[in-house]
């Protein structure tokens, strides 16, 4: 009867055999491990974190690459909404993202001043350039003179020689080029001729409608680069004017604002996009051979010529969160403090 419920004789009680402890000792023991292993789990169970970013960082697939390391080394999954700047600034501000990745300081700046976003901080650069058709009727190839160059373009098409397309999308793009237009003191609302076509659309769109209309373009570098063997009637013509230096921002957005956004997630990408492995990765993607965007977080200098004069402050902040967004455990002093939000930046799109 070992091994079973039996009757003491002796003492009228029902017992259980020896044989049978053991394995009531096995079974608890496993309980409790695969309790510790449901904890363990429900910590480390992968989540996701939103981002909102340019159509024209989508298409370089610099994303892609670094998403994957991130996926690779933590316990998260990044979605992304390929927009324009401004379009992102916009579903940020609804709280249907954890994240913008975009390229216009205006828009950003204005994003943080209004406390939907927070802990902006500079991550990489690149640069617009103008491209347009290989016979450059409006001679500005070798400019580098951005301002120049548009002037041109303006005589020339007033001339019907020639077509410039704009993005007209309320991207980063699209502001960089209202930008130079009124540094001229010409506004293009104005302009209602037909050498500017107004594309309304994303940068990939407006450089196939370039090309089809053999017609001049303002660009991002890691777009062209991406496109430019399927634009057969356009060439690059100026580069190198340091005002269209192009940097991209990484701010999340403010959990005190939407509390529901996975804010520890956002955290630890941002800090993982400002690593010394991420800039290197940043620095060596290329596409043709030719890289397409330079490391910005930890090059302080640069970074307060390109609109972040809070970097260091910003990046120091950045390196005292922990690596792990434990969801789970957020009321927990592993999770950045969503409330402890200074120092960040105060400084007062679609790609």
């Amino acid at each position: 009867m070992l091994g079973f419920p039996f009757t003491d004789e002796r003492r009228g009680e029902v017992g259980v055999g020896r044989g049978l402890l053991p394995f009531f000792v096995v079974a608890a023991a496993a309980l409790a491990v695969a309790a510790m292993a449901y904890q363990h789990y429900s910590y480390r169970a992968r989540q996701t974190m939103i981002m909102a970013t340019t159509t024209s960082l989508y298409d370089s697939g610099l994303l892609d690459y670094l998403n994957q390391r991130f996926s690779e080394i933590s316990n998260v999954d990044v979605q992304v909404l390929a927009k324009g700047s401004g379009e992102s600034i916009e579903i940020a501000r609804r709280g249907d993202v954890d994240l913008v990745l975009i390229h216009s300081r205006t828009l950003e700046e204005e994003f943080t001043a209004s406390g939907h976003g927070v802990h902006r901080v500079g991550v990489m650069y690149n640069d617009f350039i103008i491209v347009g058709p290989r016979t450059d009727s409006a001679g500005i190839s070798g400019l580098r003179d951005a301002k120049q160059a548009f002037l041109r373009i303006r005589e020339n098409g007033r001339l019907r020689r020639s077509f410039y397309v704009s993005r007209a999308d309320g991207s980063g793009t699209h502001l960089k080029e209202l930008e130079i237009w009124r540094s001229l003191g010409l506004d293009p609302s104005s302009f209602a001729q037909p050498w500017y076509v107004e594309a309304v659309s994303g940068m990939g769109v407006t450089l196939r409608l370039a090309n089809e209309k053999q017609a001049y373009a303002l660009t991002d570098r890691g777009t062209w680069l991406s496109f430019k063997d399927q634009l057969s009637n356009l060439a690059l013509l100026v580069e190198g004017d340091q005002a269209l230096l192009n940097p991209y921002a990484a701010i999340p957005v403010n959990p005190e604002k939407h509390s529901h956004r996975n804010f520890g997630a956002a955290v630890s990408f941002v800090k993982f996009l400002i690593s010394d492995e991420a800039q290197s990765l940043i620095g060596d993607f290329k596409k043709g051979n030719e890289r397409l965007f330079w490391p910005l977080a930890r090059d302080f200098q640069m970074a307060a010529r390109l609109g972040f004069p809070n970097q260091p402050i910003e990046v120091a902040w950045y390196d005292l969160q922990p690596s792990q967004p434990w969801r789970a455990a957020a009321s927990t002093a592993a999770t950045p403090q969503p409330l402890n939000m200074q120092p960040h930046s105060r400084n007062i799109s679609q790609t």
